[in-house]
């Protein structure tokens, strides 16, 4: 290609679209990427389609779409991705916030909003494996920076990723979404956290690793890590682990919310009712698959 208007690189952008329907790299992507490279809002593609790009945006758009083409999703060539309306940084230490992970900051939030009001303030709210950050902001952005004082009782949030260079990009979006009140530790899910007392946790959190290692999908996230995406047990290693272990963690009548893999509803709802949970639900993603399960665990003796 060797025109370079806007408009030119439109129909270039439907030719590529055309091309590579099979490989679902979506058009968005494209016209998104060339918004980003020429600076632009998206009401440019429509005013200004006789803008010539510049010698180095042409090479630019062009390297990033070969990029894509490969594999590489559009956040990590720009370098963010938008959540729960904020900002994240990511890159390959990360995955990329999805839409559908929303679904547990929603069930959260309501979760929290009916529960009564207590003496034991601050609340405190774990997430484990937390990547960006995105779950573990979100949240400490909607019960602390959003809250009245007089209504609402403040949280402490603590954030944990095994990955030291995910907890690096954690903390730097904590930072650029202006939200302080956040503990980030180093740790395989519980393995450096307290189990006692005055430590334990009103609501514990997580998406973790719940793809089968065996997927052949997986063959096609080529540049998200492997380790944040895929599990042993068909995909349900992880999700034992921080289920069986979580009891130690909450408090009496605590939540537990975790995002895992549409086929796996059934087998995560016997794993919290095994932990001594109730209350137990799925609930559905904006596809209709079951996406996330919460539960409230009924009693603290748990050896």
């Amino acid at each position: 290609m060797t025109a370079s208007s806007i408009r030119q690189i439109k129909q270039h952008i439907q030719q590529l679209t055309n091309e590579t329907a099979n490989s679902k790299l979506p058009s968005f992507w494209l016209t998104d990427w060339l918004l980003y490279v020429v600076e632009k809002p998206a009401i440019f593609l429509i005013t200004d389609e006789d803008y010539q790009l510049t010698d180095s945006e042409f090479e630019q758009f062009n390297a990033g779409v070969k990029k894509m083409q490969q594999g590489m999703p559009l956040a990590y060539l720009t370098g963010q991705q938008e959540f729960w309306s904020l900002i994240f940084t990511v890159n390959e230490h990360t995955l990329i916030p999805r839409p559908d992970t929303e679904i547990l900051i929603e069930q959260v939030l309501t979760w929290i909003k009916y529960q009564p009001n207590s003496v034991s303030s601050p609340k405190r709210l774990l997430d484990l494996g937390t990547g960006s950050g995105c779950i573990a902001i979100s949240l400490a952005h909607e019960l602390n920076t959003q809250r009245s004082d007089s209504e609402a009782e403040s949280w402490q949030v603590v954030a944990v990723d095994m990955s030291p260079e995910a907890l690096k990009v954690a903390q730097h979006n904590a930072v650029i979404n202006d939200v302080t009140d956040i503990e980030f530790i180093q740790s395989s899910w519980y393995d450096e956290l307290p189990s006692h007392g005055e430590l334990l946790f009103d609501v514990i959190v997580s998406n973790p690793p719940y793809i089968d290692e065996e997927d052949e999908h997986l063959a096609r996230l080529v540049a998200e890590p492997i380790s944040a995406l895929s599990a042993s047990n068909h995909g349900l290693a992880d999700i034992e682990h921080i289920v069986g272990q979580s009891p130690k963690y909450l408090r009496v009548g605590g939540l537990l919310a975790i995002e895992h893999g549409f086929d796996q509803g059934d087998a995560v709802r016997k794993l919290f009712v095994d932990s001594d949970f109730e209350s137990v639900r799925t609930v559905q993603d904006y596809g209709g698959n079951d996406r996330v399960t919460l539960g409230q665990i009924k009693s603290s003796d748990f050896c």
